[in-house]
This record gives C-alpha cells, structure tokens and sequence, in this order.
C-alpha cells in the first residue's frame, strides 16, 4: 500500500509529527506538594498535552503532541523541578527487577543516637531525673540534625529553589529551629548551668521521620505485590527446537516462529500456538481460572501458564513487550499510575497546603511571642506545627487505596484500565450485556432432536455421519451431540455439500439429506405435524434443520426428524445477574438478534429489559440513552462490533475471550469472560471507594486536628513527630486491607446449570 505525503513531508517527519506518550520514573518525591510540582512542571513544556504524576508509583505519564522534540525537555523540565528523571519504555514491564527497600541501618543508627536523648524526657514522668549534659546531648543530636538529616535540607533547597515548599522543608525547618535554639540557650551569656534544651526535639523527629518513610517504603512495596507476581511469571531462558536440536536460549534470542519445547511441570515462556502434544495448563495467576484447562493441538496458550503433566511444542506468536502477560503488567501498572477523579480535589489542596503551614508557624510563634511573652514556647509550638502538618497521607491516601484495589483485580482475573473506572464503577446503576459471547458461549448446539418415529438416537447417527468431515458450525454442534451421547457414527459415502442448502450422501446405504428449510420446500418433502413444531421453535430464534430420506426418483423424500439449533448459556450468567440485582443495579441486555431469541436470554437469566434487533451502529445509541436517564452505565462485550458501545459507557466492560478491539475500547477486561466478574467488579470499586474515603478522612482529620493543637502549645514536636509518621503509615495499611478481602472469592451463588437457549445465527456473531 502506498503512503501518500505532503510535498516535502519525509516518512520520518511524519512519524515525528504522531502523538506520542512519555513514562517517566521519578525520583526524590517525598509528599503530594512533590508530585504537584512536577506535575506542573512538566504541563508547562512546550508540546505537553497532558501530564499525570503518581507518588505511590513515584512515576509520571506525559502525553505530547509530536515526537518531535523527544524526552529531553521533559526530563530537563523535571530537573529544574529538582528531582531526578529517567525514561521508562514498554518492554521494561516485562523485564524491570524487583526493587528493594531502602537499607535500614540508618534508621538503625539514628534510632541509637536518639534513643538516650529520649529516655530521659520518658524517666521525668516517673520523677527521675537522668538529663544528659549538654555537651553529651549535642554530640548525639548534631550527627542525627546533619548527617541522617542532610536529605530533607537537601531535598528542601531544591524545594526553595523552585519556588515551593514540600515536606522536606517543613522537616527542615522546624528540626533546625529546636537545634538553633538549644544551640543558643546553651551557649549564650549567663546560660544555666543546666538550660532547657531541645535537642531530644530535633533528633527524635528526624528519627520518627526516617521510621515513617520506612514503614511507607515497605507498605507500598506490598501494593505492587500484583506487578511483581506477574513479572515473576516469566522464565529467563526458553528450550528451543532448532534444526531437530533442543537448546535453551535467554528469552530475549526467542523470535515469532521458534518452536518452544516446554516439559511437564515447567511455566511456558512464551505465547504461542499447541504444535504437538496435550496437556492441561494451569492459568490461574494470569486469568484468575482455578482450575487447568485442557490444552492440544491448534489451541492458543499464554506465557507464565504452569503445564500440567504433558510435553508441548509450541509455535512462538508472541515475546518480550508484546506478549500477552507483558501487556497485562502493562496495564495494571497504567491503571495503578492513573488518578481518579477524586484525586484531583486533594492535588489542589496540597498545591497550597505546605505554604499555608509555613504561614500558619510563623503566626503561631509571633501570637506566643507578642501576646504572651513566651518567645520560647512559640518557637516549640511552630515547630510542632512544621513537623504535624506534613502531607505524606494526603498524598498517598488515594493512589496506596487504587494500587491496592487494582492489584486484587489483578488476581481475581480482573484487568482495570485506568483509575477512573476504577472509582466510577461503584457508581454503576445499570449494566448492559451484548449477549452472544458474553451471556451466552456464542457457539451453536443441538438443542432438540426431534425424530418421526421417536428415535432421537438413530437421527442424531445419522445427521452426524454426513457432517463428520464438516468445518461449519452447525456440522460442529451435531458431532458434538453425537460424542456426547457416545453415540458410535457410521462412515458415509458419496457426501456431497449443497451450496445454500445443506448436505447430502449415503448413510448404511441410505441416501440421505440434512439442510434448510427452504431446501425441503424445493424438494417438496411433507413435514406433517413437525412443520407446527418448527415454526414454534423459529419464532424463539432456533435454527431448524431436517434430515430426510431421498428414496429413490419419482419418490418423495421421506421425512426422518429434525434439529434444531441454539446458543447456550455461560455457567455464570444467570448467578451474574442475581449478583448484580442483589447490589441494586439494573441489567438490560442489548442484542442483534431477534426478539424472541434475546426474550428467551432475558427470561431465562432474569434480566430487567431487553433491547433486540440493534444494529452495531446503534448500540452505542443505546447506551447513551441509558446514560441519559442519569444512571452511571457499564456495557459489557465481547465483539468488534460492541467496541462503540463499549466506549460510549460509562465503564465499558471488555470479555479478554473476545476480540482485542473490544478489550482496546473498555476500561475493564475480564480474563476469564466470565460475567460473574462484572459483579466482582462492581463490588471491588465499592470497597476501594471506600478505603479512599476513609484514608482521606484520616489525612485530612490528622491535620485539622493536629495543626491547632500542635499551635496552642498542646502537641510538643517528638509528640507531633510521632503523630505525623503514624498519619502515613495508617492510610497505607488501611488500604492493604483491600489486599486480604481479595484473597476470598467475593460471596456469588453457585454456578448455574447450562441452559439451552435460543440463538439464530449465533454462531455468526450477530448480537
């Protein structure tokens, strides 16, 4: 196909001019005034179309108009912003090693150095008085103040220097305003020979600080537990078949076609295509499915699966950043580095948060001053101030509750997409189901046998020799039929398919013929009192096809029965639905078939309303209808044709059995296509909702009852300290809990009998 340019317009330039979307790591972010600032820095290059930074992930995603000007500005941009940036590309989350924590000796050291600062000011409570000199106190607290304290001055300059404030610098300030004052009541002319000094102050508070930002370090290594599990899914080295040779090869030399040998037990390295052998895979990691499935020859198996006890060979359709568990980490960790809505109020708040503090210390140490005379104390009660009002929680309080909820989606075969569906689906007041490959398996089975002289047994022998060699559907349903019966089918000869008609050959040296209505019409077959019984079963959708005995000419053909033909529904449609009732949302299913096939669908399930004979074009119409009546609407789908519908939702819901267009147009992909996982969902949204709600109340609480108490002198700064480290650690925590309400199935009724259903033209896709 040729490209047509513009005069003078090179290939290359015009794939400058393409939008492009930069994933930067970030380094030095301390609180949400951090991540604000970046974010603002980064909005402002030239070119920037969209800019998101996540402190829990400590990542930002930037959206250009071209790539014309590449990364280098943005990572400039970030710089001058005074951090550290480095460009994340795709095929990193397929391969980029577990971080560890930071080292904990000092934590370690620093405890030790505070510790006999502390305990004196513990023993004054019981009346013991074991007060350290001050030369003793000075040399404890001045490594604590410079040494595992320099990185909030550190990180505080760089703060100034950009024209904002951030956490840092409130630790700085205030620890250094205790230090100065021990320093100078200490050393100033006619000092006591034992001052009140502070130095407990300063070094307790980095110290707790320090803790705080251990704790946090480590809670938020257990929200990307998700990541890290399916990072590990992926073997280093592959055994690969060339030229009749088995060698084992780093994963990063295996290309599209190599033929992968992987043996009983091993975890399959790549995507690919069953060659030879059979086995049962274990794919419950990546899909959520507890049980193996049965794998041969032809099926497609994804990489990270556990093999059962069979040998496979495998034909490679997919590696590194392209295969399907590289995309699966992919868009978790998008959705994990997403902010939702509600992180939007709390981004404002902290833009002026740490400059309203600083303003709110000094007037707290002036009021002591001048209208008490306390000079002293109002220094105390502003750093107490300083050190209470840091914003770690506000900053975490929504992203540590979204990684954690995406995270047990991701086990529970639940693929969130960004974080906005996330929070919008515990808003959702009606679902809509396309049906065919979502409620019901989208494929044909023989649904009635009906024969005239009442041996269904003999019809079905029969009707499944002449489709033994056929690749059509319906020939797919009657050899289904007839193995699960056990039914032992004889060969046939002379089989000869009828373009638009059917099939015909010689059964047990019978001539027969199996096909359409109109075909019998043409061959003028007399149908009696199963003509009455076909129509019924047309008019609820079913697909009827009769076989006949060609007896001879002049002859005419004699009737030996009929079959008719429908989908059946998913074994978790119907505990779906109930599901989805019991949490007060409405279900409508929306449907290309005919009215009566998608009537018996919603009949069968319980679903509220239907909505049949909708053309593709129009099921988006549909959905916005149903969001004009002013409900929060999710569209859960399958097919190519449901991918506008899916986008037009409020939450599209994508089947990961359908097609990829349909998983690219929603929010959500379900693993297993499994409709009970709607439900999941839903409920899943709900209780991370809630930790969200709850985290900020406790960030918010923290500081509107901290700030004042801290500034009438009744919080001292260790007290605040403490205070501020345990803030950061509870939103975190509290949003873990959603990690051990994942690991038991969300409480659904026991899966539904499977149904025969209704279903013209099912199996061409139509609804």
């Amino acid at each position: 196909m040729n490209t047509i340019t513009e005069p003078g317009v090179t290939a290359a330039t015009a794939a400058a001019s393409m939008p492009q979307t930069w994933r930067l790591a970030i380094q030095g972010m301390t609180c949400a005034s951090c991540a604000t600032r970046v974010e603002k820095a980064l909005a402002k290059v030239p070119g920037v179309t969209a800019a998101t930074v996540n402190l829990a992930t400590e990542t930002a995603s930037v959206s250009t108009r071209d790539q014309a000007e590449g990364v280098a500005p943005l990572l400039a941009a970030v710089v001058r912003a005074g951090y550290e940036a480095r460009v994340e590309f795709d095929d990193e989350a397929a391969v980029r090693p577990v971080q560890h924590a930071e080292p904990t000796w000092p934590l370690w050291m620093a405890a030790a150095l505070s510790l006999p600062l502390a305990l004196p000011m513990v023993a004054m409570l019981w009346g013991e008085h074991w007060m350290l000199p001050a030369w003793a106190q000075f040399a404890l607290a001045t490594p604590v103040q410079f040494g595992f304290g320099w990185r909030f001055y550190k990180a505080g300059w760089k703060a100034l220097r950009a024209g904002s404030g951030n956490m840092d610098l409130l630790v700085a300030l205030g620890t250094s305003a205790a230090y100065g004052l021990s320093l100078y009541e200490w050393l100033r002319p006619g000092a006591e020979a034992m001052p009140h000094l502070y130095f407990e102050a300063s070094a307790v508070v980095i110290t707790l600080v320090m803790l705080g930002k251990w704790l946090e370090a480590r809670a938020k290594h257990r929200t990307t537990a998700a990541i890290r599990a399916l990072q590990a899914l992926r073997p280093d080295t592959a055994r690969v078949r060339r030229d009749g040779v088995d060698i084992d090869l780093p994963l990063a030399l295996v290309r599209v076609g190599d033929l992968v040998v992987v043996r009983p037990g091993e975890r399959l390295p790549v995507d690919g295509e069953v060659v030879e052998g059979a086995s049962e895979v274990d794919e419950s990691l990546i899909t959520g499915e507890s049980l193996p499935v049965p794998r041969q020859a032809g099926d497609a198996v994804t990489g990270g699966a556990v093999n059962g006890e069979g040998a496979l060979l495998l034909r490679t359709r997919a590696v590194g950043a392209e295969s399907t568990l590289a995309r699966i980490v992919r868009l978790v960790e998008s959705a994990q580095a997403g902010k939702a809505p509600i992180q939007r109020l709390v981004d404002q708040v902290s833009a002026v948060f740490v400059p309203a503090v600083i303003v709110v210390a000094l007037l707290t140490g002036l009021a002591w001053g001048l209208l008490a005379g306390q000079w002293q104390q109002g220094l105390l009660n502003a750093v107490a101030v300083l050190v209470i009002a840091c914003p770690c929680a506000l900053g975490l309080a929504t992203p540590a509750a979204i990684m954690a909820g995406t995270g047990v989606a991701a086990r529970r075969g639940i693929l969130i997409q960004d974080a906005q569906a996330l929070e919008l689906a515990h808003r959702i007041g009606v679902v809509a189901f396309d049906k065919t490959g979502t409620l019901t398996e989208g494929r044909p089975r023989v649904v009635h046998a009906i024969a005239t002289d009442g041996d269904e047994a003999a019809l079905l022998r029969r009707a499944a020799a002449l489709q033994a060699g056929s690749e059509h559907p319906l020939g797919r349903a009657v050899m289904q039929a007839a193995q699960e019966r056990q039914l032992a089918v004889p060969a046939a000869g002379s089989v000869r398919a009828v373009p638009g008609r059917g099939i015909e050959g010689d059964v047990d040296g019978l001539p027969l013929a199996l096909g359409s209505t109109r075909w019998m019409d043409e061959l003028r077959v007399e149908r009696g009192a199963l003509d009455a019984r076909a129509e019924a079963l047309q008019q609820q959708g079913r697909t009827v096809s009769w076989l006949v005995a060609l007896d001879g000419a002049g002859s005419s053909p004699r009737l030996l029965g009929l079959l008719a033909f429908g989908d059946t529904l998913k074994a978790g449609a119907a505990p779906a639905v109930q599901r989805l009732h019991e949490l007060g949302v409405r279900t409508v299913l929306v449907s290309g078939d005919n009215r009566g096939s998608a009537q018996a669908v919603a009949a069968a399930l319980g679903i509220d309303d239907v909505r049949a004979e909708v053309l593709p074009a129009d099921k988006a119409a549909v959905v916005a209808a149903l969001r004009g009546q002013g409900a929060v609407v999710a569209m859960v789908g399958d097919g190519i044709n449901d991918a506008p519908a899916l986008a037009a939702a409020d939450v599209g819901i994508a089947m990961a059995t359908g097609t990829d267009v349909a998983m690219h147009a929603a929010g959500v992909t379900l693993m297993r296509g499994d409709p009970r996982l709607v439900a999941e969902a839903i409920e899943l949204s709900r209780r991370t909702t809630r930790k969200i709600r709850q985290n900020l109340f406790w960030a918010f609480g923290y500081n509107v009852v901290g700030i004042p108490l801290a500034a009438l002198g009744l919080l001292s700064p260790v007290i605040a300290g403490a205070a501020m480290a345990f803030s950061s650690v509870s939103v975190v925590t509290n949003a873990l809990l959603l990690q051990r309400q994942g690991r038991k199935p969300l409480p659904l009724p026991p899966p539904a009998r499977r149904e025969p259903l209704a279903g013209a033209r099912s199996h061409e896709k139509t609804a």
